[in-house]
């Protein structure tokens, strides 16, 4: 292998700025460079104007030497640090920039001048500067400067809704001047620069003065690259057989990763994750900085089989939601709570497009959905009891409940007038996936409620037992509505993710035929994120051959040297596009392994497509414990590690594995590694929290 696949480098910048790469820490981003950053959570504009504000960025700074000199550049995604060395003959420069991964109010811009030849002449860079204390959607005013930082602070023009809280954003930060210095005497010098940003003027100043002391005793930089090692060191991904899948892996987990906050973030205040993650979403610009299903059904399963901390705090985010999601659902009619398709902070719809919001219902269910694989790998209760994941869940039974329609003809409940994911169909009947979705949020809703001991209006299960599923018998195959013909153009993954990630039972034979009847006719050019769902079929029907082909085809989709994706293949659409990074992760993590997260265990069938020898998949998080995974073309290893500081099983219960074929259970002890022979077409039902081998 040629290098650290950790590291991404090259010698010269994107032609397209947008890909160059983003910085963030699940607060704050911003695209190197770039004049303007984003804070989770600040937007500006009423509802369909709703776009993430625009901040300033005092760290949009390039240098320039008295000598031509030589450029490289690299994103080490080890420790979440972007650097541009510039090298002349009398100087290198190191310019680095980093969202800070355990302080996230904190971004930081860090210079570091090394002399080549002794001199007497002082050696100077010029920093160049595109930073104004100004924004088209915060009316920022000066105010006193704050230990030698200056600060400014405003409110956005314009809140969700009328009488909506507008927060203030303050931003104090370390000045640039416009050139640095090397005296004669001095070999080399570093100087460090920072910016804190928050709501309020007291967590401003402590976040900068937290900065500052870091600053003084060394500790900046070392303590947000701790964080990242953290982070690496409780999990990570990597395959061997493919350089060029490696690296497509590693950039994929680390901006999802940089997406949440800090594992040891107690603010709770998680502005949720959109498409274009915390770097993008200004007005009209990456789905406007909105948090979609895209957060639920795309990047959150990854990222909670590994960290259920991050994996709660998107919860939470919903959670936060629910007044504005009881207002949509009023207003369309019906009771319970309906989930925006495009939610900012207030969790009213903020769809520019009326139809979006109105007709895209499948939202609810993709959200429940979450919620209901969070409780299967952590057995968390508290999420649905303090954290009043439990309303969330009875609020989507009931809008299910007042949504469908009783059809006295075939004695089931239809849901008329939808959007299904595939969005070149609009007011349809009977979406295939929506009704799943619904179907399985109605069900888990039943199941909470005996889990927590309350009455759960019959309703629900009467409904979710008799929710049209559409099936066509002479093909043998779900159309993907009602009235759909074969042959229709389809915009992206929809009824291909009725196996998996919904679950929904089927055999082989009707898992082929909805692969071979929607590949052929979804748009080659529509969202990254699509083919990753097309190969997990494929290998859930043992042809990694055919899963890998589709596979191949997201890489068209990461655009330049720092493995930044792009929501189409030719580079347009949504930039950073984390949805499409989630939905080839899956392809890999779920699609390889085999891994199903169900109600008392954590299923897996792996199988690798020849280019691969190995899988490794460390720091899997179930039940409070985690375990590294090793997957071989004949064996699988497996090894238990006591989890710190993760949730605790609800029961008591000792781990296994359970293999049908022969009946064995293999017992796991933590630190001891066990081998067991990989030999598809196991399956079996576990006992308490076990692990089994599935089909």
């Amino acid at each position: 292998m040629s290098g650290d696949p950790y590291t991404f480098t090259t010698d010269s910048l994107p032609d397209n700025p947008s890909f160059l790469p983003p910085l963030a820490n699940g607060l704050l981003g911003w695209q190197v460079y770039n004049s303007t950053m984003h804070m989770g959570g600040v937007y500006n504009g009423e509802q369909g104007e709703c776009h993430r504000a625009d901040l300033p960025c005092p760290l949009a700074v390039t240098v320039e030497t008295e000598e031509a000199g030589q450029n490289s550049y690299s994103l080490d995604a080890h420790t979440g640090v972007f650097t541009n060395t510039l090298t002349s003959p009398s100087v290198t420069v190191s310019q680095s920039f980093y969202s800070h991964r355990y302080f996230s109010n904190l971004m930081v811009m860090e210079i570091v001048l090394v002399r080549h030849v002794t001199s007497e002449v002082p050696l100077t860079v010029k920093l160049v500067s595109s930073f104004t204390p100004q924004s088209k959607d915060i009316d920022f005013q000066a105010s006193a400067d704050y230990r030698g930082g200056s600060h400014i602070q405003g409110h956005p023009h314009k809140a969700e809704f009328p009488g909506c809280p507008s927060p203030t954003v303050h931003l104090i930060w370390t000045p640039i001047p416009s050139s640095l210095t090397l005296p004669p005497e001095q070999s080399q010098d570093r100087w460090d620069f920072i910016v804190a940003v928050a709501n309020s003027l007291d967590v401003t100043e402590a976040c900068f003065d937290e900065g500052l002391e870091l600053m003084a005793t060394g500790g900046l930089r070392s303590s947000h690259e701790a964080a990242w090692k953290e982070l690496w060191l409780t999990s990570n991904v990597e395959v061997v057989g493919s350089e060029r899948l490696l690296k497509a892996v590693i950039g994929c987990m680390f901006y999802l990763l940089s997406a949440f906050p800090s594992i040891h973030d107690t603010s709770g205040g998680f502005g949720g994750v959109s498409p274009g993650g915390l770097s993008n979403g200004s007005e009209a610009q990456d789905y406007w900085g909105h948090v979609f299903w895209d957060q639920e059904m795309w990047i959150f399963p990854t990222i909670a089989l590994f960290y259920p901390k991050m994996a709660r705090a998107a919860l939470e985010y919903r959670v936060r939601t629910m007044d504005g999601a009881k207002y949509n659902a009023q207003k369309q009619g019906y009771k319970g709570l309906k989930l925006a398709w495009e939610s900012a902070v207030s969790g009213r719809e903020m769809c520019p497009e009326d139809i979006y919001g109105q007709e895209e219902i499948h939202i609810n269910g993709d959200v429940a959905l979450a919620f209901q694989n969070y409780y299967y790998l952590t057995e968390d209760v508290t999420m649905f009891t303090d954290g009043q994941g439990s309303q969330l869940i009875r609020g989507v039974a009931d809008y299910w409940v007042s949504r469908v329609t009783w059809n006295p003809d075939d004695q089931k409940y239809h849901l008329l007038g939808v959007m299904p994911p595939d969005e070149y169909h609009s007011n349809v009947n009977n979406s295939v996936y929506t009704n799943a979705v619904a179907k399985l949020s109605l069900q888990f809703a039943v199941e909470l409620a005996d889990l927590l001991k309350y009455s759960a209006p019959k309703e629900w299960q009467n409904v979710a037992d008799n929710l049209h599923i559409p099936f066509d018998t002479q093909f043998q195959y779900h159309p993907e509505f009602e009235g759909y013909t074969k042959g229709l153009p389809v915009k992206q993954a929809d009824t291909v993710m009725l196996s998996y990630p919904l679950g929904l039972p089927m055999s082989p034979e009707i898992r082929r035929n909805d692969l071979e009847a929607y590949e052929s006719v979804t748009d080659p050019h529509g969202p990254a994120m699509t083919w990753g769902m097309f190969a997990i079929g494929w290998l859930e029907l043992g042809d990694a051959k055919k899963a890998q082909h589709l596979l191949e085809k997201c890489f068209r989709n990461i655009q330049g040297p720092f493995q930044v994706w792009s929501e189409s293949s030719d580079g347009t659409g949504a930039v950073n596009f984390l949805t499409g990074m989630g939905g080839f992760l899956q392809a890999v993590v779920f699609g390889y392994s085999g891994f199903r997260v169900q109600k008392e265990c954590l299923a897996f069938s792996p199988i690798l497509p020849d280019e691969l020898s190995e899988l490794c998949i460390r720091g899997v998080n179930y039940l409070g414990h985690q375990l590294d995974w090793l997957f071989r073309r004949d064996e699988v290893r497996l090894i238990l590690k006591e989890q710190e500081g993760g949730f605790a099983c609800s029961k008591t219960c000792d781990l296994q594995v359970v293999l049908k074929a022969s009946k064995t259970k293999i017992p796991l002890t933590p630190g001891v590694e066990v081998t067991f022979p990989r030999e598809p077409g196991y399956v079996c039902r576990c006992e308490l929290s076990s692990f089994c081998w599935p089909l």
